[in-house]
């Protein structure tokens, strides 16, 4: 818990600096586990208590956009075991935290390729966006099966298809083209688990946002360490290159 003045600092903050969207690399639920003799499946759990207290904090202190890596393309690589965990663990939780979420005008929205998702999980994932798509709260982006790389790879391509000639592609053609389409480029990224990279996530649309890393594992990320990192970027200076 934070006190009313660090509550009253960080919304004013966000305001007068026109913080809108926080983009998180949410890394370390297993290194949490391990570190506490507990198996890998309870640091998942335990990070999406993280994000739910995150969202909470973020219409607390009027962030508009949260954008969070869930995960990865490369994550495929993990041990099927742990990978079939964690698509019953987002199918667990979406269709558990729905209604609260639409109740407080929460808009969810998955980024990625979600092709390679069974076709429950993705009738899951694309019923959640449906239902809260005309809400008016925070706007929730969750990155899964999610590869930037990839991502600008196919962006190409449409514009490709569609026959826009070389001289006419600009940035914003690009950028309505990526996944992120219609919301603002992330003004903070915060990583948590200590890690100096950016990890194929969101490289386009990172180009002028501010980094903060925390050796704080993910499980342990609170209302604080958000306020803590709003409080951080209060002392920025973005110059976009002037």
């Amino acid at each position: 818990m934070i006190t009313e003045i660090e509550n009253t600092i960080a919304s004013d903050i966000v305001k007068n600096t026109g913080l809108k969207h926080i983009a998180i690399i949410m890394d370390g639920n297993r290194r949490w586990a391990k570190e506490k003799n507990l198996p890998s499946a309870m640091g998942h759990k335990k990070g999406v208590d993280a994000l739910k207290t995150t969202l909470k904090a973020c219409h607390k202190f009027g962030v508009k956009y949260l954008t969070v890596y869930a995960f990865s393309t490369e994550n495929w690589n993990r041990k099927p075991e742990e990978v079939e965990f964690l698509m019953d663990l987002l199918a667990h939780t979406i269709k558990n935290e729905l209604k609260e979420l639409h109740e407080n005008g929460v808009v969810i929205n998955f980024i990625g390729d979600l092709s390679r998702l069974n076709s429950k999980l993705q009738k899951i994932l694309y019923d959640a966006m449906d239902y809260t798509k005309n809400n008016t709260g925070v706007r929730l982006q969750i990155a899964f099966n999610y590869g930037s790389r990839d991502e600008i790879v196919n962006a190409v391509k449409r514009i490709v298809e569609k026959g826009i000639k070389s001289e006419n592609i600009t940035e914003e053609t690009i950028s309505q083209e990526l996944y992120t389409k219609n919301i603002p480029d992330p003004d903070l990224l915060i990583r948590t688990g200590g890690e100096m990279r950016v990890s194929n996530y969101l490289l386009w649309q990172l180009a002028y946002s501010e980094f903060l890393v925390t050796k704080q594992y993910w499980p342990e990320f609170d209302e604080k360490s958000l306020s803590d990192a709003i409080f951080e970027f209060g002392h920025r200076q973005r110059r976009y290159g002037k």
